[in-house]
């Protein structure tokens, strides 16, 4: 009631300089939030200075003294201003580590009354400490105290003192996937690998993959350990394939989980997802197999952006949900630091994981240049919606799918495509043994959607090359792997 007043008041013109007046009351009007904190009084230096850190450590705000809870507009009268702008500047420099530089600025009233703003601007060199060494952080129009390491060690990966890819682990260099290594070595490096311990935790500790204490830090393991999802289990991609457009509590038509070397759940995370995709003509011959109805590389695009620059000081997997009209892919963290929506579509990025960059830019990946990624996978396809969820500290990129595609039926591909025929040439079981040596647990599905036939006919194949003795299965179907006869 008292800002809608004093809004018709001043817009009448009755006093004078009403537009700095009109811009406070406008803001008075939307309330406290987590950046604005109305005090109609300030007589304690300590409190402020633990709101002035709470503010800074967050993203910057404003204090309106003079300003009731409700909205209603005491003011302060001349002989406050003084003692009061003298305890907002010892809060600032002294009780504050490290010392804050705030804006005041004194705002006319009626009555000859006045209302101090000071603006506190998003800090620079978090995490802010009051006197006694807390840490504040705003939560709507409150403030909570940090009380956890993952929320601290955030604060310093924000300020660029830390990063969440350098953290030790309590793997040693016996994890290591020393033929993985070895191999990459070998193609970026052209040198061997070493061949005792010493030598090559010394390699490791250089290439940043390893503590100056012996272990693996988290990029180390990621990117090269035997079985990452064994040391640090919740960093894995779990993907789900659901009838319909709403998530299901039991019904479902594709289900798996990816773990491995960063390498190798991008491919099996890609292959899921290409699997699950609709082929469609796209004006080809009733003769010539069916194209994905959303291009490959636009996924690539994603998931490489999900698994880098996700936020791995937040223990949750990444998911990937494919509904009928849309594929989201889900990954842990908000956009870190001054990032929006807005500026990644434009190509604007902020490395989270240095490390992590660093070797997906060497190829273990594929790599286009950083804070290109998201700009190439709308060209491809502009239909991809984003959303930084703060609150929930999560990140979704959402796939439309197009309505009303001409799709390719699983027996009409069978049918049309020389591949899926039973009689398929011996380039295409070729190339299934290509596929099996080079990874001997290649799913089914994913030798499919590499051969772009369906699931019926790669099974076709299989066994016809194992009547052949040219293959072999060793183990069960989960957990087993395949064999190359010849």
């Amino acid at each position: 009631m008292y800002v809608y007043y004093w809004i018709e008041y001043f817009e009448s013109g009755i006093r004078e300089g009403g537009m700095k007046t009109r811009e406070l009351l406008s803001q008075i009007a939307l309330g406290e939030d987590s950046t604005r904190q109305f005090k109609s009084d300030i007589r304690n230096a300590e409190s402020l200075a633990s709101e002035m850190a709470a503010f800074a450590n967050s993203e910057g705000g404003m204090i309106c003294i003079g300003v009731g809870d409700n909205g209603s507009l005491p003011g302060l009268d001349a002989s406050d201003l003084a003692r009061i702008n003298q305890l907002i500047s010892n809060a600032a420099s002294h009780l504050v580590r490290s010392p804050l530089t705030v804006r005041t600025e004194n705002v006319a009233i009626e009555h000859g009354r006045v209302v101090i703003v000071v603006t506190v601007p998003k800090g620079m060199d978090k995490p802010y400490f009051d006197k006694n060494g807390v840490i504040w952080l705003k939560t709507g129009s409150d403030k909570r105290r940090v009380n956890s390491k993952e929320e601290l060690r955030r604060l310093f990966q924000i300020s660029d003192q830390f990063h969440a890819d350098e953290l030790p682990t309590k793997a040693g260099i016996d994890k290591l996937d020393r033929l993985r290594f070895r191999d990459f070595l070998r193609d970026v490096y052209k040198r061997p690998i070493p061949d005792d311990d010493a030598s090559l935790l010394l390699l490791l500790q250089n290439m940043n993959l390893a503590t100056a204490e012996g272990v693996l830090n988290l990029a180390g393991v990621l990117l090269f350990a035997e079985q990452p999802e064994w040391i640090k289990p919740q960093f894995v991609v779990k993907a789900i394939c659901y009838p319909g457009t709403q998530i299901h509590v039991s019904d479902y038509t594709d289900t798996e989980d990816f773990a491995g070397p960063l390498r190798k759940v991008f491919d099996d995370a890609l292959a899921f997802i290409m699997r699950n995709l609709h082929k469609v003509q796209a004006g080809r011959g009733v003769n010539a197999p069916g194209v994905p109805e959303i291009s490959e590389s636009v996924f690539e695009e994603l998931l490489v952006n999900a698994l880098v620059h996700r936020d791995y000081l937040v223990n949750a997997p990444i998911r990937v949900f494919i509904f009928d009209d849309r594929i989201e892919i889900i990954s842990p963290g908000h956009l870190p630091n001054n990032l929006t929506v807005e500026k990644i579509r434009a190509g604007n990025s902020n490395t989270r994981n240095p490390i992590l960059v660093s070797y997906v830019a060497k190829g273990l990946l594929p790599y286009h240049g950083l804070g290109s990624g998201i700009k190439r996978a709308l060209e491809l396809w502009p239909e991809i919606e984003f959303a930084d969820d703060r609150d929930g500290c999560l990140f979704t990129a959402c796939i439309k799918r197009k309505q009303g595609l001409k799709v390719i039926g699983e027996q009409d591909a069978e049918k049309s495509s020389p591949k899926s025929s039973p009689k398929s040439s011996p380039k295409t079981e070729d190339r299934i043994l290509q596929l099996i040596a080079h990874d001997r647990s290649i799913s089914t599905e994913s030798l499919g959607a590499e051969l772009g036939i369906t699931k019926r006919a790669v099974l076709k194949q299989v066994d016809k090359l194992k009547e052949q003795g040219r293959l072999r299965r060793i183990g069960p179907a989960k957990g087993g792997h395949w064999e190359v006869v010849e």
